[in-house]
């Protein structure tokens, strides 16, 4: 399934609420952004090998130290402070400040966000999470394109994200895990 909203089969004065997303059947993964949800599909093999090198990489740097790594499904609730209807399921994110955590969701923004592009997420992870990661404060969004062999580092200064981009070729800091290096090549290596 692509990017296609669910709206196309409800009424469209319909927006729905994190207390509504509760209720669906759990065969299905969705997500939120200003009430509007999206199917979300199945990831690729080359989505999952990426993501578990990722997923290693950090939790392993992260081995004794305060901040936690999580992998999608956990449910990231970006405004459940006001109006609780966006609700998304990044890759990877990273939370350092454990009171953000209830035990099944992060109520507020995590501090480092990873997305790994699909081509039936592209629009999604660059229009519409961008804009909602930027509006809660996300510090760090990372954008993994696979086909491209990519990251696009956004870093958060004064209420605007800063863009660059790392190739196979770099080793890249992770901003807000002081001391965290991640070497593309072994992350993109087809093994």
């Amino acid at each position: 399934m692509d990017d296609k909203m669910v709206m196309d089969t409800v009424p469209e004065y319909k927006r729905f609420t994190y207390a509504d997303y509760c209720s669906w059947e759990d065969d299905e993964r969705w997500e939120l952004i200003d009430g509007v949800a999206y199917a979300m599909s199945a990831p690729s093999q080359a989505h999952q090998e990426i993501l578990g090198k990722l997923y290693i990489k950090i939790s392993t740097f992260l081995s004794g130290k305060p901040c936690k790594v999580f992998l999608a499904p956990f449910d990231v609730r970006l405004n459940y402070d006001s109006g609780d209807d966006t609700v998304v399921q990044p890759d990877v994110m990273v939370i350092c400040d454990r009171t953000k955590l209830d035990g099944k969701s992060c109520n507020g923004a995590p501090d480092l966000v990873i997305e790994i592009m699909s081509p039936s997420s592209t629009m999604r992870d660059k229009v519409l999470k961008y804009r909602k990661y930027l509006q809660a404060g996300v510090r760090e969004y990372w954008i993994v394109d696979p086909d491209y062999k990519t990251v696009s580092v956004h870093l958060l200064k004064n209420d605007e994200y800063g863009v660059r981009v790392y190739g196979i070729e770099n080793t890249m800091p992770v901003s807000v895990l002081e001391g965290c290096k991640i070497n593309l090549a072994e992350v993109f290596a087809e093994d």
